[in-house]
């Protein structure tokens, strides 16, 4: 038996194995929608409609961007991720069905997490089922209005902070990465209401605290894209969502601060607080408000947090505070250097209330109604996610078709793409907030505008992330004046491999002192 011939063997056993294979993909896999008489996004072996994201070539989000331009004269449309099929909903009555009205058929995300190999990974964004319905119940009374105004005095001492920071900045009069300015200045936030602990990343980006977030949201195409749709994959592998190292710095670091504060009985008026009642008593004592939760239940849970429940839900609430509200501001300021009659009347607001309450406080923050305008027109054109997941938990069939969603069948809303149609918003390159007046609103269906999701499941931090904005706007634009600079990008384009919309580069401005 010759060398040559077992290799020509071997040649011909691996042809086989590749041409069954693709016969497979084609013939059965990708056949699913059109046997069933649903319209289709023609999809290409191997990973179907979702290629250009697993290779590297386009964000999430411009991908299903592009799907939905395509497509957006349909009610849904039938694609592909890896064989598996999935339905990408456009129209927004059925996204109000899946999301809202049969929400007890789509409670899930579908998504990837293993509590056992990732602790982190066991948090309310990913966790499925009874499991999240129990942990969003017992979670839900932490972000009350009142329990967010006491942390305002935490979010202000960071809010003049910033204004130091930016004072020195426009005297040295040089373009500034406003990116990373900002993924400091949240970073210093969250790590104080969420772990308790002062890193100053403002002043030293290079801390460990910065540099492990950085490392949370590095670009990892095949994971990110396999964490969403190919779950079976990850959890055959056993593969982890988050680097190692991150969760033993995380998890080490959230321990380390729970044991001090019971040594020590130190109590602040922050998130950890919180999640530490939840360690102890299983529930989060009441402030003054009264507040219906999302998800109906009369037995309330009093299982008590273990450590490592405790330290998934500090990590979300890090990783969701610090990315999705720092992207936020950046692509918000970028907006308004871009456009500065709208910085002009965003300052005026803000002068007039500043002085009318002496100061920024909770209550003069939330009386600033066109700087709500602007961050949710911000939000429009960069929703921090740009599309939204849910699988299919039982066989359902859509309104107005003969089409059964099967159990098991993940279901894409293409939010970047709903929020940038013509049809829905005209001129959608445009940075226009007067689109969210009460008239404008009332106008669009509701599920057009979907930047924390909607439903059961929508943001439960929504609100501490938009106070957190408005903190960082209102003591940046109080002073300073915004500009674009030689550096400064007039097309954007976003970096592959996150599941958050974010930009290739820095983004640059100039600062200058408010005459």
């Amino acid at each position: 038996m010759t060398t040559g011939w077992i290799l020509s063997e071997l040649f011909g056993a691996l042809l086989f194995i590749g041409i069954t294979i693709y016969m497979y993909f084609k013939l059965i896999a990708f056949n699913f929608w059109r046997r069933r008489g649903v319209p289709y996004e023609e999809p290409t072996f191997p990973g179907g409609n979702i290629n250009d994201t697993i290779f590297n070539k386009k964000s999430l989000g411009v991908l299903f961007e592009d799907l939905y331009r395509k497509n957006k004269s349909r009610p849904y449309v039938g694609i592909y991720s890896f064989f598996k099929p999935n339905l990408m909903i456009n129209d927004p009555e059925l996204i109000r069905f899946v999301m809202a009205k049969e929400f007890s058929s789509f409670h899930d995300r579908g998504m990837y997490c293993n509590e056992k190999i990732d602790p982190l990974s066991g948090h309310l964004f990913l966790l499925p089922g009874a499991k999240w319905k129990s942990l969003r119940t017992r979670l839900t009374p932490t972000f009350t209005s009142g329990k967010i105004k006491h942390m305002f005095e935490t979010l202000q001492e960071n809010g003049i902070l910033l204004e130091k920071f930016l004072e020195k900045k426009a005297h040295e009069k040089n373009e500034i990465d406003i990116k990373e300015v900002f993924a400091g200045f949240f970073t210093d936030i969250i790590m104080s209401t969420a772990f308790g602990i002062n890193c100053n990343c403002l002043e030293h980006p290079e801390s460990e605290f910065r540099y492990w977030g950085k490392k949370v949201f590095e670009p990892k195409p095949f994971v990110n894209t396999a964490m969403i749709f190919a779950s079976k994959i990850m959890e055959i592998f056993s593969i982890p969502l988050n680097d190692k190292g991150v969760i033993k710095f995380f998890m080490k670091t959230f321990e380390e601060t729970v044991q001090y504060r019971d040594k020590h009985n130190i109590e602040r008026r922050d998130f950890l607080n919180l999640i530490m009642q939840l360690m102890k008593n299983g529930y989060v004592k009441n402030d003054e408000e009264s507040e219906t939760d999302l998800v109906k239940d009369t037995s309330p849970e009093l299982e008590k947090f273990s450590m490592s429940e405790a330290a998934a839900q500090a990590f979300v609430f890090y990783v969701a505070g610090f990315e999705t509200t720092s992207s936020t501001v950046t692509f918000c300021l970028y907006e308004l250097a871009l456009n500065q009659d709208i910085q002009k009347k965003t300052q005026e607001e803000i002068d007039r209330v500043l002085k009318k309450h002496g100061g920024i406080s909770y209550n003069a923050i939330n009386e600033m109604t066109y700087l709500h305008m602007v961050i949710c027109e911000t939000l429009r054109k960069y929703p921090p996610l740009p599309i939204l997941n849910r699988i299919c938990t039982k066989d359902i069939e859509l309104p107005n078709s003969n089409v059964v969603i099967s159990e098991g069948t993940p279901v894409v809303i293409p939010i970047l793409g709903i929020h940038r149609d013509s049809n829905i918003y005209p001129e959608p390159e445009k940075f226009i907030p007067e689109r969210f007046t009460e008239e404008q609103i009332r106008a669009r269906h509701h599920y057009t505008y979907l930047p924390f999701g909607e439903g059961p499941r929508i943001c439960i931090g929504m609100r501490f992330g938009l106070i957190q904005t408005k903190v960082a706007l209102t003591n940046a634009l109080a002073k300073f004046v915004f500009l674009p600079g030689p550096k400064t990008q007039r097309k954007l384009d976003f970096v592959p491999g996150i599941i958050t919309l974010g930009t290739k580069e820095g983004i640059y401005l100039q600062i200058q002192h408010r005459s």
